[in-house]
């Protein structure tokens, strides 16, 4: 019972960061219907920056997470004024563009940085483990979990209760009228692009004393976001927080019933059976038309 309740808890933070990177994926797709696979480059770059800034300035992560999100967005800004600006409409090739970059950020880190791992301290504020009878919960953790419920909760309000939001939907639902109207569509996709970039390299800073800091780590983590999206329903932010616990849960269940490489099986298994019979996800939404 004890390790039920501790994979439990595992399965929680996993789920927690898939969250906060399923939301930049969420929010693109659902505006723009841009499906960006340099999203994990974007994660991988928030890792990075924030192992230079503790590296190099002496800056600790929680610190650098507003420099992390502010840098990373403006990476994610650049991308779409001058490549996936010009590809909207064409799917096919917003992929293929998006593919391509990933693998030019990648290599441009490997290059300019190595291959090798880097490590990145956690803050020492948050050392440490929380005991609640038999379930042990490490402080980092559990801080992380906390973060990706204030994130999911500030980006609902902007997106429901802000101008900008207003905004957003008014050209989601009509890109034409919504510009009669004066909306800068462009405008409005730029710093959307940016905001779910900006949320994808916080993701990445918060991962550093988790997991490896490579310049590929962002290829798994952003599989699994984009299984997320899927499960949820394309664009809907409640649906993908309730995808990232269902998935992140069922891995960390499957992973003590039987193992991890079995588990994984089941849950894709589980998750080809959820689109055969809900094929929009859990919480479908309207999409960009």
């Amino acid at each position: 019972m004890d390790v039920i309740a501790n994979q439990l808890f595992a399965g929680l933070s996993m789920a927690s960061i898939l969250l906060m990177i399923a939301l930049g994926l969420a929010i693109i797709y659902g505006a723009m219907g841009v499906i960006n696979l340099a999203h994990g480059e974007f994660v991988m770059l928030g890792a990075y920056a924030a192992w230079a800034l503790q590296t190099y300035v002496g800056i600790g992560i929680l610190l650098a997470l507003p420099f992390v999100f502010i840098s990373v967005a403006v990476v994610g800004w650049i991308v779409e004024k001058v490549v996936v600006q010009n590809l909207y409409h064409r799917p096919l090739d917003t992929i293929l563009a998006t593919w391509g970059i990933g693998i030019i950020l990648q290599q441009t880190v490997r290059l300019g940085v190595g291959a090798e791992s880097r490590f990145v301290k956690g803050p020492d504020i948050l050392t440490g483990n929380t005991e609640i009878g038999p379930l042990i919960m490490s402080n980092y953790r559990l801080f992380v979990i906390v973060f990706s419920i204030a994130v999911l909760a500030a980006t609902w309000m902007l997106m429901t209760r802000t101008e900008f939001g207003m905004k957003l939907r008014a050209v989601i639902q009509n890109r034409g009228i919504s510009e009669c109207y004066g909306i800068e569509a462009k405008r409005i996709y730029s710093i959307t692009f940016a905001y779910g970039a900006g949320l994808a390299g916080i993701a990445g800073a918060l991962i550093t004393p988790l997991f490896s800091t490579i310049p590929t780590m962002g290829t798994g983590l952003v599989v699994d976001a984009f299984l997320v999206v899927i499960v949820g329903g394309l664009g809907s932010l409640i649906g993908s927080a309730a995808a990232s616990v269902l998935i992140g849960e069922a891995t960390a269940i499957f992973s003590i019933v039987i193992n991890d490489t079995l588990g994984r099986i089941a849950v894709l298994a589980g998750i080809i059976l959820l689109i055969r019979f809900r094929p929009r996800g859990l919480f479908p939404t309207e999409t960009r038309r």
